[in-house]
């Protein structure tokens, strides 16, 4: 690692769904943080705009200087898991998730071992099979104010259903994330899922 910078740890699981609106949500359930557990949610809308709802000021500072956006927003992010998936509750969205087994890539990551599969050096070495694998996916790349990212999956599982609405308007049904969110250099995959990972973001200290 280079002088002067310091790496940080995410682990938790990230969803990402489209919607028959056009909508496109990625919810961070974050299990373990340099700020203990929290949820954050991007939403891209069927016109390209992109919104950040982040539970606080310290979160909306540290994703909005990683990811882009087209606006901010400080509101309660409540995620809660159901008897067959997950609820995401903030004051401009609702979202229910029903999510099924884990998928064909789901258990081909699970063969290897976490350590390995979350090191930044494996990330960086699997990131040309996940670009052909899955459009729009990378496991590594450069993010705002001159940081770097891993993305370290362990597992997949699908998504089946959705239901809910955003900032009023029905979300309608599930549908896959295409076009690509274009909230950093990755998008998450085409196939609505729940995927288990560990992201390391590496800053200036």
């Amino acid at each position: 690692m280079t002088t002067g910078r310091v790496r940080e740890r995410f682990t938790g699981r990230i969803a990402g769904v489209g919607s028959t609106s056009g909508v496109r949500i990625v919810v961070g359930r974050w299990d373990s943080s340099p700020w203990g557990a929290f949820a954050d949610v991007m939403v891209e809308d069927a016109s390209g705009h992109r919104v950040l709802l982040a539970p606080t000021e310290r979160v909306r500072e540290f994703v909005s200087s990683t990811y882009s956006f087209d606006s901010e927003v400080i509101e309660p992010v409540s995620v809660t898991d159901t008897s067959s998936g997950w609820q995401v509750s903030t004051p401009s969205l609702s979202l229910r998730l029903e999510v099924g087994g884990r998928t064909p890539l789901g258990a081909a990551l699970g063969l290897v071992p976490a350590r390995v599969a979350t090191s930044p050096a494996w990330c960086g070495a699997i990131d040309p099979v996940a670009r052909v694998v899955m459009r729009g996916v990378r496991t590594r790349g450069t993010a705002g104010g001159d940081r770097r990212e891993w993305y370290g999956a362990t597992s997949m599982s699908a998504v089946t259903a959705i239901s809910g609405s955003w900032r009023g308007a029905s979300l309608g049904e599930l549908a896959p994330v295409d076009p690509p969110c274009q909230f950093g250099f990755s998008s998450t995959p085409r196939r609505p899922s729940v995927t288990s990972v560990v992201t390391t973001i590496e800053r200036p200290a």
